[in-house]
């Protein structure tokens, strides 16, 4: 009897593994939506586009792709398809929590396990399906990413740079942040960020580092196979990254200055006229300043509870008690001259020939990770006046491109990890419609 019923329990259990892995494995087809592949090309109509585990099967419209019969059929009629969006500039240490000495004194025993938890899958929700953490505390930041890869938590496919370097920690921060004082300081630091596994390597203040230092730190990261992220927030730290060769700037930055000194300009100018080094990269992380008057004035996004998703009740009410007085946050009083500086800074870099990416600084004071990223696409696209299309580009093919991962990711293609969002409606005349994506697939399940 025993034996029978160990046999009647172990055929029970495979045919419940085996459904479970015939439903994994299913193909799914979303079939009706406009196609924004991510290339920059003319939108596919009634386009089809087939799953099959992970990764697309087929690409195409319902006249060139053959559906199986057994397929699950998604419909997206009347949608918006495009790939998953990026965003190149979050800090999943942070969630719009106005006071940082308070922050990393309290809650770094938090961070791991319910904080960045939090905020990857907030981005997840919002239709981000791979994100650049740039600044964090290391051991934190790789268990989360791993995590993710694992499937244990949910949120985009994250590449992590760890600490800050720079010449000097702030106070209160050296869990995070990393001094560099010397060439052999350089190196060593960036082979231990290596060696754990980052994906990048962040570097600001870099004005303040000796020239050597900063010249190694570059070196030795692209040895390692690092790309190099920079601060470009003083002239001098861009004039520095220029020479030391780094991959990709931060921000608009220089403060109130109407525009960049031409001696900088013709410095991006020349390089990125030379084809052979590949793109010069920056993200200028604009909807944060340009956004903070409107969100002060007229504050019932604060309200929005997507923020909320995964925080404890007690870090929900420290969050939104230091931002109950939008109008007197220390961190945004310099905003209202700096705001209009904005638009021509980004047209400077633009026309300048570097390739912009989407990227937030999400989590800094206001700024939550489900808003972020489609707030920064709105302010590009609708008071920026740059191209819907140009604007998507540059939250999906470009990031992708940029990271090295764009055999796998950034566009819609046969092949690729399956990260698509939709949205119902046009989304090239809309971009607004990104505050509420309505279907998220990453690599192939259908998060939301």
């Amino acid at each position: 009897m025993r034996t029978f019923l160990h046999l009647a329990f172990f055929t029970l259990l495979c045919t419940c593994v085996s459904a479970q892995m015939n439903a994994q494995a299913k193909t799914k087809a979303l079939v009706g939506g406009t196609l924004i592949d991510g290339f920059g090309g003319t939108p596919l109509r009634n386009s089809v586009v087939l799953i099959e585990g992970e990764r697309i099967k087929a690409v195409g419209t319902r006249a060139t792709v053959d559906i199986p019969a057994d397929a699950e059929i998604i419909s997206t009629e009347g949608m918006s398809v495009l790939p998953g969006l990026w965003d190149m500039h979050v800090h999943l240490m942070i969630n719009g929590h106005s006071d940082y000495a308070y922050w990393d004194t309290v809650m770094p025993p938090y961070l791991e396990e319910i904080i960045m938890p939090a905020s990857a899958k907030q981005l997840l929700m919002a239709g981000i399906t791979s994100a650049r953490d740039l600044g964090g505390p290391l051991k934190e930041s790789l268990a989360v990413r791993d995590r993710i890869n694992k499937g244990e938590l949910m949120g985009p496919t994250m590449y992590m740079s760890g600490p800050f370097l720079q010449h000097e920690p702030y106070p209160g921060t050296e869990a995070f942040r990393w001094s560099v004082k010397t060439v052999a300081d350089a190196r060593s630091k960036v082979n231990e960020l290596a060696d754990a596994g980052v994906d990048c390597i962040k570097v600001v203040d870099q004005d303040q580092i000796p020239m050597d230092a900063f010249m190694a730190l570059v070196d030795q990261a692209h040895r390692r196979k690092l790309t190099v992220v920079a601060h470009s927030h003083r002239p001098e730290e861009i004039r520095r990254g220029l020479k030391a060769g780094v991959d990709c700037f931060e921000h608009t930055g220089l403060s109130s200055a109407p525009g960049y000194p031409e001696d900088v300009l013709e410095m991006i100018r020349e390089r990125t006229a030379q084809m052979n080094l590949g793109p010069l990269y920056w993200t200028p992380t604009v909807e944060g300043l340009y956004n903070y008057e409107y969100t002060r004035d007229n504050p019932e996004a604060l309200d929005n509870d997507c923020w909320h998703e995964g925080l404890t009740p007690e870090i929900i009410d420290d969050i939104r008690a230091s931002i109950h007085r939008p109008g007197q946050l220390p961190y945004f009083q310099l905003t209202p001259i700096r705001r209009p500086t904005l638009e021509r800074k980004v047209k400077q870099l633009k026309d300048a020939g570097v390739v912009l990416m989407v990227g937030t600084d999400s989590g800094i004071p206001m700024k939550f990770h489900c808003q972020s990223t489609w707030n920064e696409l709105d302010v590009w696209v609708n008071e920026f006046e740059l191209e819907s299309m140009y604007t998507i580009k540059a939250a999906t093919y470009w990031p992708a491109k940029m990271m090295g991962v764009d055999k796998d990711y950034g566009t819609v293609t046969e092949g690729k990890y399956a990260d698509i969002i939709a949205v119902k409606g046009d989304v090239l005349r809309h971009i607004a419609l990104l505050q509420g994506v309505d279907m998220v697939v990453k690599h192939g399940e259908r998060v939301k």
